[in-house]
Order: structure tokens, then sequence, then C-alpha cells
């Protein structure tokens, strides 16, 4: 046999050993093609940070008289934002201090006694008394008379009702002089009193009144808006500032139902931030609270499908994390939940 026949043989043999091995390389390639192609593609889900925001206002109407912030100046609770004036609340601040000073007169009247009338009650009952002693006497002279014959029964009689009006008399006397030491009666004391409590009470709301016109802070922040201008009137209730907790920010998701997969309160998973150069940060679940009805994904479909419920995912970073600001977005790698 020549050598090129030799040759030829053994190329024949590789050949036919490699074929298979190509095959299966081939048949490996596409199936890994085919197993990326239809493997769904990573779910990304975007959220945002979000804080207490408080909107202040001032609960009584008036004149912005001084400004103390501006946007962007951190505060401390009960620090004063903004002095208003109202010329009407000062009034009735006035005339309600004058209202109390005449309620409290008006109960000392009531509750005190004239000494002067007292001694006049306390004469007119001596006269009555001398009055009594003397036709007590009268009667006593002309009932002995009238025994011996020495005067008519007439005289007896006018003794005995002169000695009954002396006697009545004197007991008028003596309650008069009972009502002047006692001064006016239960019913007239617990009026006045009560009017005082009134006035008082009028008083107190008049003074809580000026003092609202002073806006403090009710909590450490940032102010984010200044809606008020110096100068401007505001009603009762308009907004003159927006206040921003910065230390205690969270972050909310809204995530369609069946993406939960189980997710609860407790769990932990990592964010990124972009703004703050796509940091990486570990976050723990703290809420989970169904949307309203608007939030509803609808089925598309007639049969084989069902409306899918929105919920939000409220999570708390773990460590405090600098520079971090309300309405930065969040990115998380979301899991699937298994098919």
């Amino acid at each position: 046999m020549k050598i090129s026949e030799v040759l030829l043989l053994g190329d024949l043999k590789k050949s036919s050993l490699l074929r298979p091995l190509i095959g299966f390389a081939a048949l490996l390639a596409l199936g890994v093609v085919l197993w990326f192609a239809t493997r769904p593609p990573p779910l990304t889900i975007q959220g945002e940070v979000t804080a207490n925001r408080v909107d202040i206002s001032a609960r009584v109407p008036g004149r912005i008289t001084k400004l103390n912030v501006d946007a962007g100046d951190d505060v401390k609770t009960g620090a004063v934002l903004a002095e208003l004036e109202s010329p009407q609340l000062a009034a009735g601040l006035i005339a309600a201090k004058a209202a109390l000073d005449v309620a409290r007169a008006d109960f000392a009247r009531v509750s005190s006694t004239r000494p002067e009338i007292i001694d006049a009650r306390k004469a007119d009952l001596a006269v009555a008394e001398a009055d009594v002693v003397l036709y007590t006497a009268i009667y006593q002279r002309q009932a002995e008379l009238v025994k011996s014959g020495n005067t008519p029964q007439q005289r007896v009689d006018e003794a005995t009702r002169n000695l009954s009006a002396a006697i009545r008399k004197k007991e008028a006397a003596e309650a008069s002089l009972a009502l002047a030491e006692k001064g006016a009666s239960d019913e007239e004391k617990a009026l006045a009193a009560a009017q005082v409590k009134q006035a008082d009470a009028i008083l107190g709301q008049r003074q809580t009144d000026v003092l609202e016109l002073t806006i403090r802070a009710p909590i450490a922040g940032q102010i984010t808006t200044r809606v008020a201008e110096l100068g401007e009137n505001f009603s009762a209730g308009a907004p003159l500032y927006a206040l921003v907790d910065l230390n205690d920010l969270w972050f909310t998701f809204n995530i369609r139902e069946d993406l939960l997969a189980g997710l609860k309160v407790g769990d932990r998973f990592d964010v990124t931030i972009p703004a703050l150069g796509s940091k990486t940060i570990g976050v723990r679940v703290t809420m989970i609270n169904v949307q309203g009805q608007f939030a509803t994904w609808r089925a598309t479909r007639a049969t084989g499908d069902f409306d899918l419920r929105t919920f939000e995912v409220r999570v708390k970073p773990e460590q405090a994390v600098d520079r971090l600001r309300p309405g930065m977005s969040v990115i998380a790698a979301w899991r699937r939940p298994a098919p």
C-alpha cells in the first residue's frame, strides 16, 4: 500500500470522529442561545426617596410683618419662622381683658357687704326692740287697769295691737340685718362666679389667638418652599412654608402584586441611588400596603386573565446616607417569582 493511501485512510478516520463532536458542539451552542433568548430579562424597579412634609400655616388670619427663614434653611423645633399682625385680634384681646375686669368686679360686689348698710340695719333693729319693750310695758299696764275697771277694754285692745305690730317690726328688722350681713343670694353669687369663668375663658382664647400670630416650626427640618411674602395678608389655614424632616427618610416602591414573591415586612435587599454615584445601600422593608383602586392593573383579555392590585412597599435604609434628598430615584434589581 502506498504512503498516500495510508494518509488518506487516516484522514477519513479522523473526520469520522470529529463529525459527532462538531454536531454536539453545535447543538450545545444552539441550546445556550435558545436559553438566553427565552430567559426573561432582568426586572428592575424604580422607587423614590420620600420624607415627612409639613405644610405650615397660620391658625388665624393676619398680615406678614417679619420673615425669619427662607427656602433651604435648616430650622429647629420651635424656631420662629414668621410673625403676623392683626389689629382685630389685638382689639379683641383688650376687650376680653376689660370684660374679665367687669366680671370680677361684679363678683366682688355680690360677694361683699357694705358696713354702712349693716350699721343702718342694726340701728333699725335697736329701734324695733325698743318699741317692743315700750309696747310690752303699755300692754301690761293696761291689762292691770282693766282688771280694776280703771280703763276701758278699748285701751287694752289698742295696746295689744301696738305690741303685735312692734314685734312684727322687730322681726322685719332682724331679717333685714341678716340679709345685709349675708349679702347677695347664693344664686346671684353662682351667676357672678360663672360670668367670671366665662370671661376668663374668652380672654384665654383671645390670648391664644394672638400667640398664633407667631409662626413656629413644629418639627426640625429644612424649609423646602416659602409662599409667604412680607406685607401680604393670609387667611387662616393658608400655607406659608413647607418643611421636610431630613432625619426620617424612606424609599417608596409601587409593585404589582404578582411581583411581590412572598415579600414581607422585615425582609432585606439592596438598592442603588443614581444621584449619589450609583451608591448601593442595604434597606429593610417596613410597610407593605395596598394602593387604591386607581392603581389596579386591569386585565386585557376577556378570559384567562385577572386584575392585579398595586402595593406600596416602604423600605428604610439600614444606615444613615449622606446627601440623600427627597425625590431622588432609587433602583433595585427585583427577583421574579418562580413560575
